[in-house]
Formats: C-alpha cells, sequence, structure tokens
C-alpha cells in the first residue's frame, strides 16, 4: 500500500489514475465520501496492488529501503537502478515484497459506569480481527479489594470468532480519577490485597481472560516497592494458574525520573516479573496542556530506547494514541479544555474550514489551524496514515514486542489497513 498526500487540483480520480485504481476503492479504504472535497495535504492509503512507493521530495534508496525493511542495494536492483544516482520526485518504485515482522496488538475499549457504549462494541467487532488482545477498561479496585463490575460477556460477543484473547485491566480508579490513596490502600493492607488477588483470580477464570494486566498509576512515590512486592505476589499466583501478568507503566526517559506519576513506576523490576508492558507514550499534547502533537516521533523514541534498556525489546509495547485534540487559541493554562477528536473528524473540520493540514516533520504529525463561527482561531492536531507508518518503523527498528492502543471507538481507518500490511498479527 501507498501513502499519497492531497496537492491543490487533486481529485480522487486523477489520483487513482496515477496509481492504477478506482476513485471507489480509494474512497472505500480510506472511509471517506467519494462526494466531497478532498482537503490539500490530507493523506490517503492508496490500495494498489503489491507495494509500490513514489519518491518525495528528500528521499533515497536509504531511507525509502528503512522505511519497508529492504535493504537499499536490494531496491535498487529490484528497480534496476544505479544506487550511485540520486532520485527524481515523482518517480515510482517497486518494492520488493519481504516477509512481514509478526508482532502482538492489544486495544483498550473504555466502559462507562461498567458498560460499553454502542460504538465502542461496533469497535470491537471491526477491529478484533487485528488484535492479539482487547482490554475491557476497566475493573476498578474498591477499599476493600473487591472489584467493581463490568460488563465483559458484551465486549466477548463483538469479539466472537476473532481470536483475540481478553486482557483483565485492573486500576486504582476512584471517583473518576486514578487515586494514591487507595493505592496506598491496596498496596499496604494485607487483608485487602489478599482479597483483591482471591476476587482477580477468580474474575480472570470465570471470563475466560489470558492476562491480567495492572494499571496502578500515579502511586506514592513512598510505595515504589510495594508495587514491586505486590506485583512479585501476583505474578506468582497468576503464573501458577496458566495465567500471563503484565503492567502500564508511565513514559520515563531515565531511572531516577521523579513525579507523581513516574516514581513507583519501576522499569527494571516490571521488566523481571512481568510477562510483557504497556508503554503509555503518548499525551505529551493532552487536553490541559498546551498545543502539540499527542505522540511526537522524538520523545516517544527516547522513551523507548530508555526502556530497552532495562527492560527485554520482546516484553515492551508502544502505546500508542487513536486521537488528536482541538485547542482554542490562545491557549491559557487552566483554561478552555482541548476536544478528543478521531483522525476522520479532523480531516472533516479542516475540510469545513477550508484549512490545508500541514505536517510536522519533527514530530512526525499533522496539524491545521481554523476558525471558528465566533472568530476563534483554532489548533487541531491529530494522527494520519503518515504519522502512524512513522511509528510502525520506529517499532519494527526496535524489535519491539508489539503496539496498544488507546482506545477504540475514535475511527482511524488508516491505521487499521496499515497495520496490517506492515505486520502479520500473532494470535494467542
Amino acid at each position: 500500500m501507498q501513502i499519497y498526500v492531497v496537492e491543490p487540483g487533486d481529485s480522487l480520480y486523477s489520483i487513482g489514475k496515477k496509481y492504477g485504481v478506482s476513485a471507489d476503492e480509494i474512497a472505500a479504504a480510506n472511509q471517506i465520501d467519494p462526494e466531497k472535497s478532498l482537503v490539500v495535504g490530507q493523506a490517503l492509503v492508496i490500495p494498489n496492488h503489491g507495494t509500490y512507493y513514489i519518491v518525495q521530495q528528500g528521499d533515497s534508496l536509504y531511507t525509502i529501503g528503512r522505511k519497508f525493511g529492504v535493504n537499499f542495494a536490494a531496491l535498487a536492483e529490484f528497480n534496476d537502478l544505479d544506487p550511485s544516482k540520486p532520485l527524481q520526485i515523482g518517480q515510482q518504485l517497486t518494492i520488493p515484497r519481504m516477509r512481514k515482522p509478526s508482532i502482538e496488538t492489544n486495544a483498550y475499549v473504555s466502559a462507562a459506569n461498567g458498560n460499553f457504549s454502542r460504538a465502542a462494541l461496533d469497535a470491537v467487532r471491526e477491529h478484533a480481527k487485528n488484535l492479539t488482545y482487547i482490554a475491557p477498561f476497566s475493573y476498578e479496585v474498591q477499599r476493600d479489594g473487591s472489584l467493581s463490575a463490568l460488563d465483559v460477556p458484551a465486549v466477548q460477543n463483538a469479539a466472537s470468532n476473532s481470536g483475540a484473547a481478553l486482557m483483565m485491566v485492573v486500576t486504582n480508579i476512584e471517583n473518576g480519577r486514578f487515586s494514591d490513596t487507595l493505592g496506598e490502600v491496596i498496596l499496604n493492607d494485607m487483608q485487602v490485597q489478599n482479597r483483591l488477588l482471591d476476587e482477580i483470580l477468580q474474575t480472570a477464570k470465570s471470563n475466560g481472560f489470558q492476562d491480567v494486566h495492572f494499571d496502578f498509576e500515579y502511586l506514592r512515590p513512598a510505595d515504589r516497592e510495594n508495587y514491586n512486592a505486590f506485583l512479585r505476589k501476583a505474578a506468582d499466583l497468576l503464573h501458577g494458574e496458566g495465567l500471563l501478568m503484565s503492567t502500564a507503566l508511565a513514559p520515563k526517559t531515565s531511572a531516577d525520573q521523579t513525579g507523581a506519576w513516574y516514581t513507583a513506576h519501576d522499569y527494571k523490576t516490571h521488566g523481571e516479573i512481568a510477562d510483557f508492558v504497556v508503554i503509555m507514550t503518548y499525551e505529551w499534547g493532552y487536553s490541559g496542556g498546551p498545543p502539540m502533537a499527542v505522540s511526537p516521533i522524538g520523545p516517544v523514541r527516547q522513551v523507548l530506547e530508555y526502556a530497552k534498556t532495562e527492560i527485554p525489546a520482546d516484553k515492551i509495547f508502544m502505546g500508542q494514541n487513536l486521537y488528536g485534540y482541538d485547542w482554542t487559541l490562545p491557549y491559557v493554562k487552566g483554561g478552555e479544555y482541548a476536544k478528543a477528536i478521531s483522525p476522520q473528524a479532523a480531516i472533516d473540520i479542516a475540510r469545513q474550514n477550508r484549512a490545508a493540514i500541514e505536517y510536522d516533520k519533527t514530530a512526525k504529525a499533522p496539524f491545521f489551524h481554523y476558525w471558528d463561527n465566533a472568530r476563534r482561531e483554532h489548533v487541531v492536531w491529530f494522527e494520519d496514515a503518515r504519522s502512524i507508518d512513522a511509528k510502525f518503523s520506529l517499532l519494527k527498528e526496535l524489535g519491539l514486542r508489539g503496539i496498544s492502543y488507546w482506545r477504540l471507538g475514535f475511527p482511524f481507518p488508516q491505521n487499521w489497513l496499515l497495520l496490517s500490511d506492515r505486520f502479520d498479527i500473532i494470535k494467542q
């Protein structure tokens, strides 16, 4: 599959003619209305047969080969090119089909008051075939060690016959927020802790979970070693019953990084105890913060490269957002929160406001500005085919176990097209 960026004057027909596919095929692949105009700067996935690439400014055989996991000399030979000569912009190269790497994938699906919306369950039905794990979010620990209710059968039914395994997510969320005081109770009161582990085991067995996933966030720094001890205890219990155990980790760049989100997460110990970890490499741009890419490639790389010094690469899932944010400008700390939007919604906003989409080559993320009806300026940062493909390339380069998405329910068809094109998905 090829990624194409819309230029002024383009139409689905003209783009399709260039690549030998119909306008309807491109529209269907990208889930766009063929009757609506394209947006300048919009990235499209071209569902052409075989793998082709149109040379862009700054490309070389080396950079293209790295992108597709092909040696530059092999790429030159396959296309009958002299590797010492520069490529021509607009030149079409055929990419030799290499064996796709095999990875595991996970996606969280979020509930409200223990129940899943129709949209969330529809997303499970649509994407479960591309997932190793589906993670209903979440079982919330109560102060007595019991667990909140969660309508897991609805997710099981939506994912039936997909081969996706269920991941049991357990959190220290209380009243809608991660709670350090609840974490303190769980990690220091042995009676509460023992009841919790008993309930987890019973729930996992009765619902067919294959993995128990601890997402304990904003823990007290003083509870770092208590958390490590709890995970050892949980791992021994769960492994004895044939279950996997995994954890979610804040995106750290060093062992001594401190802060409410970071201190209690011990990468080295989690890497020793857990079967795998999900590193939450997103939310640099967040709803209450200044406008920027949600998961800029540089910081994501920095976190994952540090993680590999503490945790085996084959235990690491890279976290990936399926959403972007729409900020109202000027940004004021403590002011209006940005609105979470899907990549599809971002394209619609750009079209409605006749805004051209730009691409930040440093962050490897698309963005655009527009003015609303009240004459307020907005900036939107989101994900597209280019940004997600850059993350896929990083995942391959670092040799990680896989990718974990937060969260289903934000339409992003290009992600799923490219995921299945770039990787073979492991099923348990």
